[in-house]
């Protein structure tokens, strides 16, 4: 179980999903996702953006929802 070993060491297990307050556009959720979880902010926006294309009623709904409820980063 090597792969666990090296997963568990390099990334922190109390990583909490929150807004990211630097480097938000509109209220930080993608760049909250993105940094979450080690992705370019640039790809989670572009994906946001092809979602709200493609679903623009449960996309939209899933961000309100998402931007009142993940908590702000306390890292600032």
């Amino acid at each position: 179980m090597e792969y666990e070993r090296e997963f568990a060491s390099r990334h922190s297990i109390n990583r909490k999903l929150s807004k990211d307050s630097i480097h938000k556009k509109l209220t930080g959720v993608c760049a909250g996702i993105a940094k979450h979880y080690d992705l370019p902010r640039i790809a989670v926006r572009i994906a946001a953006i092809g979602a709200l294309i493609v679903l623009p009623i449960p996309t939209g709904v899933a961000y309100v929802v998402a931007s009142v409820l993940l908590p702000e980063s306390k890292y600032k």
